[in-house]
């Protein structure tokens, strides 16, 4: 039976179309890899791929890092640095985080695509990774915390954690009774940059639930550092609470004393004592933002230090913070100018906030913040400790 007219019109078209499509497959490779069966039969499943808290992007298909044609950070046609952000949370951490997220895509990640790796002490919940994938393009990992790098070791003598942590109680301390506490305080001391999701990366910056990023950063702080040889970098300097670490300073005398080529030429000493040595004035680096090389902390140096304190029993005996254990470990082991105050990130962590107080920098920046909040030279601020050793 022939066809009618209609009909050897549209098997006509098809015939041409087939025609067409086989002839630039033949002669454009990008047209033929796009419209490869395999391709588009990847494209019609893709909604039906799964993820599991192992190291899988929530993004598989992101582009690679690119090559930036204007200068960044410097650094003319540089990529980014082998860097990731990482953030240590729970799931019921979920609004403060993804405040966070938003706040550093807005002021610098959208234009960088800088990967982020979060850090769980139990696997993550599906309203988490859905509201956190929602804020960013970003490549995003989710880890859970091994057991032994989080709760507290069998050979703690929990009788005498107990009394510590009573007696930190009737001080008045914060987080006097908390175990969970400390052991977030041992993990980022001790554990974090050996996590599995970690190892491929160099450097960090470390965010917390619920901060702030107020100014727009004209430049790369990870492509910085690596140009500059720095190696750990800061916002915020402050007074630690000495009734927290009463012992940790004798303990990191005697550290020194047992290994005394470890300690660097030219430290920061003078930003953590008054009198080079003999005791600490509890100056420290806020480490709730912190950007640093994890060589160092992955280092022998840094390895035998944190060794050498957990020993001791003091995260738990006593509440060592990892904010003093990170900055006495590069105040010591490591030159001053290996150090660095970003000066141009204004960054609060309630109720604290660095905003640059210099107005080009402010301008610049287009910084939300009020310089008259700043945290900088304040009563309880270490700045001045800071400057001093530069003078």
């Amino acid at each position: 039976m022939a066809l009618n007219k209609p009909g050897r019109y549209v098997l006509s078209t098809l015939g041409l179309i087939f025609a067409l499509h086989f002839i630039l497959s033949a002669t454009h490779e990008q047209y033929g890899n796009a419209t490869s069966f395999s391709k588009l039969t990847a494209a019609w499943n893709k909604e039906q791929v799964k993820y599991t808290d192992t190291a899988v992007p929530a993004h598989p298909d992101i582009a690679p890092l690119p090559k930036w044609s204007n200068g960044v950070g410097g650094v003319a046609n540089a990529t980014r640095a082998n860097a990731t952000f990482v953030m240590l949370a729970r799931n019921s951490d979920v609004n403060g985080a993804v405040q966070s997220i938003r706040s550093l895509e807005d002021r610098f990640n959208r234009d960088y695509g800088y990967p982020y790796v979060f850090l769980n002490e139990e696997p993550w919940s599906d309203e988490f990774k859905k509201r956190i994938s929602a804020v960013t393009n970003a490549p995003i990992e989710w880890g859970v915390i091994p057991h032994d790098w989080w709760f507290q070791p069998s050979w703690i003598n929990e009788e005498k954690a107990t009394e510590g942590r009573k007696k930190m109680t009737e001080q008045g301390i914060i987080y006097a009774d908390s175990v969970s506490y400390r052991n977030m305080c041992r993990f980022n001391s001790g554990f974090f940059f050996k996590h599995k999701l970690l190892l491929k990366y160099k450097w960090y910056w470390r965010v917390e639930p619920d901060v702030h990023f107020h100014c727009t950063l004209p430049f790369d702080p990870f492509l910085y550092m690596e140009a500059q040889k720095k190696v750990y970098a800061f916002t915020i300097a402050l007074y630690e609470w000495s009734a927290t670490i009463p012992t940790l300073w004798d303990t990191v005398k005697n550290f020194t004393k047992k290994y005394p080529e470890y300690v660097a030429k030219d430290n920061a000493m003078g930003f953590l004592s008054d009198d080079n040595g003999a005791g600490f004035n509890m100056c420290h680096f806020w480490s709730n933002f912190e950007i640093a090389d994890m060589d160092f902390w992955r280092g022998e140096i840094y390895t035998k230090f944190f060794e050498f304190l957990d020993a001791t029993g003091g995260f738990y005996y006593e509440r060592w913070g990892d904010a003093p254990v990170h900055s006495i470990a590069a105040g010591i082991f490591l030159p001053k100018s290996k150090i660095h105050f970003f000066n141009e990130i204004g960054y609060e962590h309630p109720p604290n906030i660095h905003c640059p107080k210099d107005d080009d920098v402010w301008k610049k920046g287009m910084c939300g913040c009020d310089p008259g909040r700043t945290h900088d030279y304040g009563p309880y601020s270490c700045q001045h400790q800071w400057d001093r050793i530069f003078q």
